[in-house]
C-alpha cells in the first residue's frame, strides 16, 4: 500500500512539475526567432528580457529587440 501510494504521489509531483512550464517564442526585429524553455522574464530595472533557450543555455536580450513573445 505505501509502494503504490509514493508512486502515485511521485507521478502527480512530476506532472503538476511539467505542466508548469510554457515553452515560448521570441521573435526578434530582424526576423530571427529564439525558442525558450519557459516564458521569459522582464527585468524592469536592466531593461532585458531573461530566459534559457532550448539547450539549458541562459540569455538576455534587450527589449527594444523583441518585436513580440508567443506561447507554444
Amino acid at each position: 500500500m505505501k509502494k503504490s501510494l509514493l508512486s502515485l504521489l511521485a507521478i502527480t509531483a512530476f506532472a503538476t512539475l511539467a505542466g508548469c512550464s510554457t515553452p515560448s517564442a521570441i521573435t526578434l526585429n530582424d526576423g530571427r526567432e529564439l525558442q525558450t524553455t519557459d516564458t521569459p522574464k522582464f527585468d524592469r530595472d536592466s531593461g532585458f528580457y531573461e530566459f534559457k533557450q532550448l539547450d539549458g543555455k541562459p540569455t538576455r536580450i534587450n527589449k527594444d529587440q523583441v518585436r513580440s513573445i508567443k506561447d507554444l
